[in-house]
């Protein structure tokens, strides 16, 4: 049986989904914020938990466990701090060592695969869009925004529990920015967002000056790594971070394709128009994916154009409604300022 954390998620909705298809048993532990978005299935479990009160009985027959749980963008971790270092660090933390321990006391080999993220190479030394600097696994890192400092500890401390439990099995994929539709969708992601907003006004608006360079993956390539991971040597990957991403994408390059496959696909003119009016700082990284097809020959090879139509026809369908852009729970931080956060005493 396989835990996935957060697998009511953007990510886990397609990912649980992809590994009952291919015969797998799951346990699902989720706080279920955004809802349950699975039929019921004889394979999957759902358990409504939050990871900052992890539980050993979640681990009972588990071979692997795919941690996903935790706040993940930017304005989440900057409107609730604290609750993001609970959730990113100290919840993987605390989940990582039952997991060591039930791995020793039993005296095999447990799988525990970490949704890291390639935000962790920003740091204003890396913000530099006329000297673009590849990152790569090996290369010293310093976050400095609040969520991929997190993302940054969660790892260390996993490193930290295997260097006590040999038969723990840590493996960090750092994924780029997901786009692309999925059961519990999010409209708060770069590419998913501009379609949003062409298939709303024919425009997308890009803040800034747009040169912000970003490495971009399909959420089904992201399921299908994690999926690679769960059988690939464990020699290989124990302790090792790996980097994933389909390509990276300069932010006004981007909005410029997007459209450009609307325009194509379905010949309707979209606008870019670039809004300078805000501050020119833009956090901006070029990230390596070579090391995980060298040493696992696994590539993310889904590009933008197949997400922006399958969008665009998800729109067109009503699957997210007749207002999507006024509905909170497609933007992580509206939900979590008008449910989550809003329920919390002063």
């Amino acid at each position: 049986m396989i835990l996935v954390t957060g697998g009511a998620g953007y990510i886990g909705s397609v990912l649980v989904r992809e590994l009952l298809a291919l015969g797998e048993s799951v346990r699902v532990v989720d706080t279920m914020w955004f809802g349950n978005p699975f039929p019921p299935h004889e394979r999957l479990e759902m358990i409504e938990g939050d990871l900052r009160h992890s539980q050993a009985a979640w681990l009972d027959g588990i071979d692997s466990v795919i941690h996903l749980a935790g706040l993940s963008n930017d304005p989440t971790a900057d409107f609730a701090p604290e609750l993001n270092s609970e959730s990113n660090v100290y919840a993987t933390r605390q989940l990582a060592e039952l997991v060591g321990a039930r791995a020793e006391r039993e005296g095999r080999v447990i799988r525990y695969l970490f949704a890291s993220t390639c935000s962790v190479y920003y740091s204003p030394t890396t913000a530099d869009e006329a000297n673009v600097t590849v990152m790569t696994e090996d290369m010293p890192i310093a976050p400095t925004a609040n969520y991929s400092k997190t993302k940054r500890l969660g790892e260390i401390e996993l490193l930290r529990v295997a260097e006590k439990c040999p038969h723990f099995c840590p493996v960090i994929l750092r994924k780029g920015t997901i786009f692309g539709p999925a059961p519990r969708m999010r409209f708060d992601l770069v590419v998913n967002v501009f379609t949003l907003h062409a298939w709303r006004s024919r425009q997308l608006t890009v803040h800034g000056h747009g040169e912000a360079w970003r490495p971009l993956l399909h959420v089904r390539d992201a399921v299908d790594a994690y999926i690679h991971l769960l059988s690939a040597p464990s020699e290989k990957i124990r302790g090792q971070a790996f980097n994933l991403l389909h390509k990276n994408y300069r932010v006004l390059e981007l909005a410029h394709w997007v459209a450009e496959v609307i325009e194509q696909k379905y010949d309707t003119e979209i606008r870019v128009k670039r809004d300078r009016s805000g501050s020119s700082a833009a956090r901006s990284y070029y990230v390596s994916g070579d090391k995980i097809a060298r040493t696992l020959g696994f590539s993310a090879d889904r590009g933008v154009a197949e997400a922006v139509t399958a969008i665009w026809d998800a729109l067109e369908r009503g699957d997210y409604g007749i207002e999507p852009h006024n509905d909170p729970r497609f933007f992580n931080i509206r939900w979590l300022k008008e449910t989550v956060m809003a329920e919390v005493p002063a």
